[in-house]
């Protein structure tokens, strides 16, 4: 079956394109094109189309690694522009780079209503590499284009039209073309032959200046923009494309494909293959604070029916109104049609009496980290439920086989943890107990699916594949205070090297409460070799708990912007063990270390099914920078990654366990 169908009929050319599933422009795709045009100098116009639910929805990845493959997509698409005839694209569900730019290259543009469009090149590292970075700012303008081209940011029809990027929206393109065609205009002059788009100086300096911290990708495309605002569009294209293959080969753009190709892998794995998932239509929550209602508003959002359980009639109110303040808030930001808050609200349910709960397919867990409260819990949801509903814990750290350790048919179970805001956060660690069934666990991988969330496979342990890294994690930060490094310095050397913030900044916006219970419940089972360091033990003991007390390792003053503090200096000081002096460079060297050993322990130990599933796991639940790659990625990019990880180890002798690959 050929991926370009063409098809005569009087003097209009029919060009489809099906090349499942997305009609990416891989090379079967562009020859089947030119062979089109070719078809088409005698006809009077053609119909491009893409056959299922998008137009063309971007590039085949699978060729980047490739040298290029004749005919280029630039060839393509000025084949179409110089082509006598009049080339009409009839745009439909996604217009992606490559797509796009094929149909900047085609005479006129009409678009079904709901159609999306955009520039994603930025997202895997690269810049447009067919002409996108050059028409499209001639055809809507220089900073459309440039929010589009630096950010990858879906455009919808009705945006595009405005700007000049389509002679019209219909709900029967098919038949707007054939309106079109019957009284055809005279052809509009090429994109690529029109006025440069003006660029307002100021424009882009503050642009640029929002561009320039961390990935590369985005000051990239501005600056092809830039070149189509300062040369003709025959030096342009050349010079963008130049840039394009150039980019295909690095370090950032293989991180952002692994990072792309790890996501699809971690949500399909070998554990649930064959399976097929229970339906889920009604669950019931057990917890109604900020992890509840987040959980609860996500899964309105999907269409499902909550019941959310609370252990007073205040608290159950309280958790009401928190649901719908962040339904709300989804209203708020155009995230959620206005009209549709109602019947959402209609579909949940918030109370004291667990029997309301006995229709439910899933119970879920969402109270307070300690074990005997959360057996409590799971022991009413289990017989207030069916004897087949799923039961499912979103504990963060305790062993769920425990917490289900005495409830009737074990197949039924396992964990769901979700990550604060969890109406937010993408992230969903599918946790399999010891009896987990096939089918449960495909449940949860296709719940947290429906949710439009990224499922990622664990094992247990303490703290599953995130948290257990992100221990490690805080340890070797607090190693490093205690041997001559503050807070800040720490921290600012994190995000130099491209968190969203440092450890520090972090536990004050989670709250030092929650580790230092974790720490506190850990204390009997830590081994007498380990080095603990307590500042942050004494810091929950002065009341310094974070952003929401005002104080934790830093001081807030009505803002959550982080302000140094001398007490907590002084308090460092007077603990140290050593008074080293360490650039970001070691800093940052010793906490990658932690990570990427700590996640070669857990795949040693055969918690995670993979290196990508933990780079899935730390690229969306913690702020690793995806055009990193993730730690693991990141890790096998490291030549001196060995030394690294020794060097970690000696700094705090018999502190920690080192992965098989580190030993020796």
């Amino acid at each position: 079956m050929p991926s370009v169908i063409t098809e005569r009929i009087g003097d209009i050319l029919h060009v489809t394109i099906d090349n499942p599933p997305v009609n990416a422009t891989s090379q079967p795709v562009r020859e089947g094109l030119m062979q089109a045009v070719a078809q088409a100098r005698s006809a009077r116009a053609v119909l491009l189309r893409g056959k299922g639910a998008n137009f063309i929805a971007g590039g085949d990845m699978a060729e980047f690694d490739q040298p290029p493959k004749a005919p280029d997509l630039p060839d393509v698409v000025a084949a179409i522009e110089a082509s006598p005839a009049s080339w009409i694209a009839l745009l439909h569900g996604a217009v992606l780079g490559g797509g796009l730019e094929i149909a900047l290259g085609c005479s006129h543009r009409i678009a079904q209503t709901n159609t999306r469009f955009a520039l994603p090149e930025v997202n895997i590292g690269l810049i447009p590499g067919a002409g996108g970075s050059q028409r499209l700012p001639r055809l809507v303008g220089f900073e459309l284009a440039c929010e589009m081209a630096t950010s990858g940011k879906m455009v919808n029809a009705e945006a595009f039209l405005k700007a000049g990027g389509l002679d019209q929206i219909s709900d029967d393109p098919e038949a707007a073309a054939q309106a079109l065609i019957a009284n055809l205009p005279p052809r509009p002059a090429p994109i690529s032959a029109r006025p440069r788009p003006k660029a307002d100086p100021a424009y882009i300096a503050a642009t640029r200046a929002r561009l320039t911290k961390g990935a590369k990708a985005p000051p990239h495309n501005l600056d092809a923009l830039i070149w189509a605002s300062k040369t003709d569009f025959s030096k342009g294209q050349p010079r963008e494309r130049a840039l394009h293959l150039k980019l295909r080969q690095s370090t950032e753009s293989k991180a952002l494909r692994h990072a792309f190709f790890a996501e699809r892998a971690a949500a399909r794995p070998e554990a649930i293959s064959g399976a097929s998932p229970f339906a889920v239509e009604r669950v019931a929550i057990a917890g109604a604070g900020l992890m509840g209602a987040g959980i609860a508003a996500s899964m309105l959002l999907a269409g499902l029916d909550v019941v959310l359980l609370e252990a007073s009639e205040a608290a159950a109110e309280a958790g009401r109104n928190r649901v719908l303040s962040i339904l709300d808030g989804a209203v708020k930001r155009g995230k959620l049609d206005a009209s549709k808050l109602v019947g959402l609200a209609e579909n949940l349910t918030s109370t004291t009496d667990y029997s309301a709960a006995k229709k439910a397919d899933l119970g879920l867990e969402a109270v307070f980290e300690d074990m005997e409260v959360k057996r409590a819990v799971m022991a009413r949801l289990a017989t207030s439920l069916g004897p087949d509903a799923l039961l499912a814990s979103n504990t963060s750290y305790l062993d769920p086989n425990l917490i289900f350790s005495a409830i009737p048919n074990p197949s039924r179970c396992l964990g769901l943890h979700f990550f604060s805001p969890a109406h937010i956060m993408k992230l969903v660690e599918v946790i399999t107990l010891e009896t987990t069934s096939k089918t449960t666990l495909a449940t949860g991988f296709a719940l947290a699916k429906r949710l439009k969330k990224s499922p990622v496979l664990s094992g247990v342990c303490d703290g599953f594949i995130g948290n257990r890294m992100l221990s490690a994690y805080r340890r070797a930060a607090d190693y490093l205070l205690a041997d001559g490094a503050m807070p800040a310095q720490i921290d600012a050397a994190m995000r130099g090297f491209g968190m969203p913030m440092g450890p520090y900044e972090l536990q004050d916006l989670t709250g030092l409460q929650i580790a230092f219970a974790n720490r506190q419940r850990q204390m009997a089972s830590r081994p007498a070799s380990e080095r603990y360091i307590n500042f942050a033990d004494q810091l929950v003991e002065m009341g310094r708990l974070g952003q929401r007390t005002g104080k934790g390792w830093y001081r807030y003053e009505g803002n959550r912007i982080p302000q140094e503090d001398p007490e907590v200096s002084a308090l460092i000081r007077a603990g140290a063990d050593n008074r080293f002096q360490f650039t970001d460079q070691q800093i940052t060297e010793r906490l990658l270390a932690a990570l990427i050993n700590e996640g070669a322990c857990i795949l040693d130990e055969g918690i995670a099914a993979s290196a990508d599933d933990i780079d899935v796991v730390q690229m969306l639940g913690y702020g690793f920078p995806r055009w990193r790659g993730g730690p693991m990625h990141y890790g096998n990019t490291l030549p001196n990654l060995p030394e690294m990880v020794r060097a970690l180890a000696s700094q705090s002798p018999g502190s920690w366990q080192l992965a098989q690959k580190f030993k020796g």
